[in-house]
């Protein structure tokens, strides 16, 4: 039965007493969000709880918030269950859940991925991420604008296959390394590419990287030889570069481009 119509046969003193047991487990500091924190949330909107203080959510809540026909802010997820994630992927309005650490490869993980794939065009941003399955990838991929993914540490060749596909900004700070395939796969993005986590670059890194469309961030680098220097010296986009923490050879070459033709350092 709808939330709200239990209310409606409820008596007044019914009704005050579920209210205080739900404000009495806020005030707790519960961070477990029950189905009946969910839908008395429904019931009194956005004034009366942060649902965003939550780090755990109940199936059936979900299946409540699913129903709601606004944003939902639901940062401090860090875990979902299969059941709960179905349940969210059918939520039609704005969903946020930067604190998620996990898209796996369960049904309800991917529907989840191909539900956040299609909302509206602009930043989505999954900054827990550190595990992000094959699927997950392919789907997020679909999404029509900026991706950002800062938490993921490791990228398996698949899923750079995928995120490779993407068009708009690419957010991936958090990758220290790369294989081989997964750059090959990252040097076809269309769109703005942040891989600020590389420190060094292998020669043959820099050759595939320096065909990649659009603005490259590689602020973390520290090191680079003057041919890997020269390689991205050819990048035909706009290079984001620490000049003055490079060897100085390699920062000589790298001036000769574009983007730091009025740059003074």
């Amino acid at each position: 039965m709808n939330w709200l119509l239990r209310r409606v046969n409820m008596t007044e003193d019914e009704v005050a007493k579920q209210i205080r047991e739900v404000t009495k487990q806020i005030r707790e500091g519960k961070k477990r969000l029950t189905k009946e924190i969910a839908e008395e949330f429904l019931v009194r909107k956005d004034d009366f709880v942060d649902i965003a203080q939550f780090t755990e959510l109940d199936d059936d809540a979900a299946e409540s918030l699913s129903k709601h026909k606004r944003d939902l802010r639901l940062n401090g997820l860090t875990s979902l269950s299969d059941v709960a994630a179905e349940s969210l992927s059918k939520h039609e309005g704005g969903l946020s859940l930067r604190g998620l650490t996990e898209l796996a490869d369960g049904p309800g993980h991917l529907a989840l991925a191909e539900s956040l794939s299609k909302h509206e065009p602009g930043w989505l941003y999954l900054n827990g991420l550190t595990t992000l399955s094959d699927a997950a990838a392919e789907s997020l991929s679909k999404h029509e604008g900026g991706l950002g993914l800062p938490g993921l540490t490791s990228l398996s060749d698949a899923a750079g296959e995928s995120l490779g596909k993407h068009e708009g900004g690419l957010v991936l700070p958090g990758l220290t390394s790369l294989s081989d395939a997964a750059t090959e796969s990252l040097s076809k993005h269309k769109g703005t590419l942040w891989l600020n986590g590389l420190t060094s670059l292998s020669d043959a890194t820099a050759e595939r990287l320096r065909k990649h469309d659009g603005p490259l961030h590689l602020d973390g680098l520290t090191s680079l030889s003057d041919a890997a220097a020269e390689s991205l010296s050819k990048s035909e986009g706009r290079l984001h570069l620490r000049l003055y923490a490079l060897p100085e050879s390699a920062a000589s070459i790298l001036r000769q481009h574009p983007s730091f033709q009025d740059d003074d350092e």
